[in-house]
């Protein structure tokens, strides 16, 4: 079975992690004795935050003057109010569940790119598996079957809805049921969903196990689908701008290095998920790019009205970060 890993990265102590928690935001104003701005970061254990990681251990951020503690959480929607109550200085989130916190009022700020689909139906960090022996072929198969996601509300229950209505089916047909995505395979192995929504490295342990891939719901909707980024709050972004922007830049640093790297990328995953190491020259890693694409926020607003999930759009301007 595939488990997250305690995170231990150089220079974190459990206390620190203690007093980040119960802090929050004003720790991103204090040096600690190596004159590094501690910062914390809540994270989903999965590919796309290999970057982060990778950040970390290269040194990018301590460059930028930041000592970095991550703590995990099951899905970005969970990750918004850590952030919007302060105890995380930056937050790691899907695009969707950003712009719904937006719309309901809260104060949040995307600062730096994530990850992005590689725009490859065949060759994507996303799909949706089914077992071999599934009727199931196509996404309009879906229909009327259960899917787990591993949050409500998302970006994943958003590409499906879409997916389905670009096929001519009922996108308020499929079940969609919230499993963490550790769990998705027992849970489809056991015949509780018919079918589940994974990104790397739990696509590729589906595929070993004989699962099949039957939709690739980030690269089929649209080209170039910026799938996630990371955030602040508005308080951390007027409060501190010089912490934002090191934060920013640093992150943009470590997704160039993962992109030139990728075998360096596959491999940092072991130090947050227990996965075997055999698997890793099959994972499929997403593209990771260095700035934000405000064309694909912009279709991701819209999905988001048409689905129901916002009542207007959102505007750019209060949504993305800048910098100063």
């Amino acid at each position: 079975m595939l488990k997250t890993k305690n995170v231990k990265l150089a220079g974190i102590t459990a206390a620190a992690l203690v007093m980040l928690s119960a802090c929050g935001n004003s720790d991103a104003d204090t040096a600690g004795e190596d004159g590094l701005t501690e910062i914390t970061v809540g994270v989903i254990p999965i590919v796309d935050v290999a970057p982060l990681y990778l950040g970390v251990e290269e040194g990018i951020f301590e460059e930028h003057g930041l000592e970095v503690n991550l703590q995990e959480a099951q899905g970005g929607a969970a990750i918004v109010p850590g952030v919007q109550s302060g105890d995380f200085d930056f937050g790691f989130s899907n695009t969707v569940s950003l712009i719904i916190a937006t719309s309901q009022g809260l104060p949040l700020q995307l600062v730096a790119p994530g990850p992005n689909s590689t725009g490859d139906p065949e060759a994507d960090f996303s799909g949706v598996l089914v077992p071999d022996e599934s009727d199931i072929e196509t996404i309009e198969d879906l229909e009327d079957a259960s899917i787990s996601i591993n949050t409500l509300n998302n970006i994943n229950d958003t590409v499906l809805r879409e997916g389905m209505n670009q096929a001519g089916g009922d996108p308020a047909s499929m079940d969609l049921v919230e499993v963490a995505f550790p769990d998705m395979q027992g849970q489809v192995e056991g015949g509780n969903v018919d079918a589940m929504l994974v990104v790397e490295p739990f696509k590729t342990l589906g595929e070993n196990a004989g699962m099949r891939s039957i939709y690739a719901p980030y690269a089929e909707p649209t080209d170039d689908l910026t799938v996630a980024g990371y955030f602040a709050s508005d308080t951390m972004v007027e409060s501190d701008s010089e912490t934002v922007d090191a934060f920013a830049a640093a992150m943009r640093e470590s997704q160039q290095f993962a992109e030139d790297n990728p075998d360096a990328t596959k491999d940092i995953m072991t130090s947050y998920i227990t996965i075997d190491e055999e698997i890793l020259p099959d994972l499929t890693l997403p593209s990771f790019p260095q700035e934000v694409n405000e064309t694909s926020i912009e279709t991701m607003i819209d999905w988001t009205v048409e689905y129901g999930l916002i009542d207007e759009a959102v505007g750019l301007e209060d949504f993305i970060y800048r910098g100063e």
